[in-house]
């Protein structure tokens, strides 16, 4: 077995500054919408998809997609959801093995409740410490690892 290639000291430098932030905002934006909506990050992200989506309502292969999520993972958060009232499943007539996620009025009303903190807490976390050429530079470089880490993934994520 080849001997591996070991990260450089500013790679390494990079790569621990970049893991304890994603950790520390994720951390924060997760307990305060765990304690100000009661409901988890996961959660939160799919009940703004289908808030965005025509007629509120995504399949659910493109809901595991955008979510970044397992099929089996969001089928256990959309039967949390549905058991809240905010999501509902809507068979696909065209195809027996495929279903919608569709929001509900009360689930339309938990993300209006929910975002204003979100993005409270969003802003105070990463973007107050930031310059605009920084802002723009993060989102630079989320797009390159995002491309990077996609690569010879299947069209749903990985952890499946």
């Amino acid at each position: 077995m080849s001997e591996p290639r070991w990260l450089s000291d500013s790679e390494q430098w990079a790569w621990r500054a970049y893991t304890s932030a994603t950790k520390l905002v994720n951390e924060r934006l997760d307990r305060q919408l765990q304690r100000d909506s009661g409901m988890p990050t996961t959660y939160y992200e799919i009940l703004v998809a289908l808030s965005e989506s025509p007629d509120r309502e995504l399949r659910m292969s493109e809901l595991a997609e955008f979510t970044k999520s397992s099929r089996s993972r969001l089928s256990h958060a959309i039967a949390r959801l549905e058991e809240n009232g905010w999501v509902t499943r809507r068979s696909c007539a065209t195809d027996k093995r495929g279903a919608f996620a569709v929001l509900t009025e009360d689930g339309m009303a938990a993300v209006k409740a929910a975002a204003p903190g979100h993005v409270n807490e969003v802003r105070s976390v990463l973007f107050e410490g930031l310059t605009p050429e920084q802002v723009h530079q993060l989102g630079l470089i989320s797009e390159a690892i995002t491309t990077q880490a996609s690569k010879g993934c299947p069209t749903n994520p990985c952890d499946e």
